[in-house]
């Protein structure tokens, strides 16, 4: 209770830091500072960690004058990044604050409080957002309630989120021509950048070396150690919302666990950040469940997985980039289109993979899987083509040349 108490007082008091933001167009901006942030300062993670790790790595050879600084509320991640050599500096530090008033240009995956929206005065803010959309998104999404408030006091509710998180950015990453249109009309922006993700680098460019939280170490350390006794990997990623606790209605899980012994199948399990079935599916550890730490960041996890099993999650879109089996376990799929989200395309006609929504059809899509996967390969190619703008090998660089362009 007094946690909450606590947090309503902060998002209250935000009204009070308006002046702040006024005031932070008068300080200089520096071009060649530039500045990341993930998940409201809390996680190293997504595009922005990609991007980040490939400048601070190449900076010489791109412009020695460039200075990479990860911006984040974690001791954690600053230890990490600092001790391999990168900066990094925790939000709450004087050194952070004049940081962000002297940042040039922000670069987020959610919003520019990812670092702060209160310094960004007269920074260029470039969103790389946090996924492909399937399902509706920002202004599209006529069921927020903050974006589309319902009566006066869901707008009185809402009015400080409008007056921060939902100020425009400069810039949204838009990963293809076909999905340009659907980005700036669900940002409510006219300016894209259209180009593949940096997190996608991790499938095809060898020129990023990843560094790694201890958390997610130990995740990756579990998942190598017990797949060298299986046969196959299957990663589950389901996306966030209130229905997922309904995998547990629907899945018996004493039969899942002799399932995957039987079958020699692994399953790895990565929930969404914000997921809170963190405790319940830790109790499912076991010799053939791997459950990785939530707040990690995905992209590294879905190279060892032979296929993904997911529902309405962008994930699936990145792993187009694998070619590998996916299959669409969609339990609350009409739940989640009344309560939740409405999807921008028919389900069916853009999720190229088995699906299932009960665990009969679970467990029998996961033994077709890999006999089926050729059955799915024309449609897994024509929608990663659809979502992914064609480029080289290494999308970090050919987004670094772009905002160059653009400064």
């Amino acid at each position: 209770m007094g946690n909450k108490i606590k947090e309503r007082i902060q998002y209250w008091a935000q009204i009070l830091l308006v002046p702040v933001y006024g005031l932070s167009f008068f300080f200089p901006r520096n071009k060649k500072l530039w500045l990341f942030g993930s998940t409201f300062g809390r996680r190293f993670a997504d595009s922005p960690r990609y991007f980040y790790l490939y400048l601070s790595e190449h900076k010489d050879e791109l412009d020695p004058g460039l200075r990479p600084v990860w911006i984040t509320d974690r001791d954690e991640i600053v230890k990490a990044l600092t001790d391999a050599g990168l900066e990094a500096v925790k939000r709450g530090s004087a050194r952070s604050v004049w940081m962000r008033l002297r940042g040039g240009v922000y670069f987020y995956d959610n919003y520019p409080k990812d670092i702060s929206h209160w310094l960004s005065g007269g920074a260029l803010k470039i969103n790389l957002w946090h996924g492909v959309p399937l399902k509706k998104i920002q202004h599209d999404n006529e069921m927020d309630h903050i974006r589309h408030p319902k009566n006066a006091w869901e707008k009185w509710k809402g009015f400080p989120r409008r007056l921060s998180d939902e100020k425009k950015s400069h810039y949204i990453l838009a990963t293809s021509e076909y999905y340009r249109p659907i980005f700036e009309r669900a940002f409510q922006t006219k300016r894209s950048i259209v180009n593949r993700y940096p997190r996608t680098d991790i499938f095809t460019c060898d020129r990023i070396r990843n560094v790694l939280l201890p958390s997610e170490e130990k995740s990756l350390e579990d998942l190598e150690n017990k797949r060298k006794t299986h046969d196959k990997v299957f990663l589950y990623a389901p996306t966030f919302r209130d229905s997922e606790k309904e995998f547990f209605d629907r899945v018996d899980l004493k039969r899942l666990q002799a399932f995957l012994e039987k079958n020699r199948y692994l399953l790895a399990v990565k929930l969404h950040c914000k997921s809170k079935l963190k405790e319940a599916f830790e109790a499912l550890e076991s010799p053939h469940v791997c459950v990785i730490d939530p707040a990690a960041d995905p992209s590294m996890f879905l190279g060892l997985a032979d296929a993904l099993i997911t529902d309405y999650s962008s994930v699936y879109f990145d792993y187009l980039l694998a070619d590998r089996p996916e299959i669409f376990f969609h339990y609350d799929l009409q739940e989640y289109l009344e309560r939740s989200r409405e999807l921008y395309f028919d389900f069916d006609a853009f999720t190229p993979g088995l699906k299932c929504e009960d665990q009969d059809g679970l467990e029998k899509c996961m033994l077709q899987a890999f006999q089926t996967a050729g059955d799915f390969a024309a449609s897994r190619a024509d929608i990663k083509d659809k979502a992914f703008v064609p480029m080289g090998d290494c999308a970090s660089e050919e987004l670094y040349r772009k905002i160059r362009a653009l400064l």
